[in-house]
């Protein structure tokens, strides 16, 4: 799976996971980006429910879907409830892959630019 966003194309590693399966399915997603700190969000038409293994604390690099939003959310830092420098979502999210981060880059992204989501 790829996001692209401003002209750059970003790989993203799936897991095998329902959500991953879920939003795979659903390809290609056509959003806008929300920042929060150092996370983008994009609310989808995509839902589907918290798995058993969702959790707040992430990694750099880890995409999720947040499901009180129908969110997509890509993680490169630290987030308005981080506690340290690790990112935090708002609250439990289905971790489904990971990409490569060019923190400079993901920083300059703005609210309301468009982002696809596509194989």
């Amino acid at each position: 799976m790829k996001f692209s966003v401003k002209s750059r194309e970003f790989e993203i590693t799936l897991h095998d996971t329902p959500t991953a399966e879920a939003i795979r399915k659903a390809l290609p997603i056509e959003v806008t980006a929300l920042r929060w700190g150092d996370e983008i969000y994009c609310p989808t038409d995509v839902d589907l429910p918290k798995e058993p293994d969702a959790r707040e604390l992430v990694e750099v690099g880890e995409v999720a879907y947040w499901p009180p939003q129908g969110a997509i959310a890509l993680f490169f830092g630290k987030t308005p409830v981080s506690t340290d420098e690790r990112p935090r979502a708002a609250s439990a999210c289905n971790v489904f892959g990971t990409f490569e981060v060019d923190l400079e880059f993901l920083r300059s992204v703005p609210d309301g630019a468009p982002i696809r989501f596509f194989e």
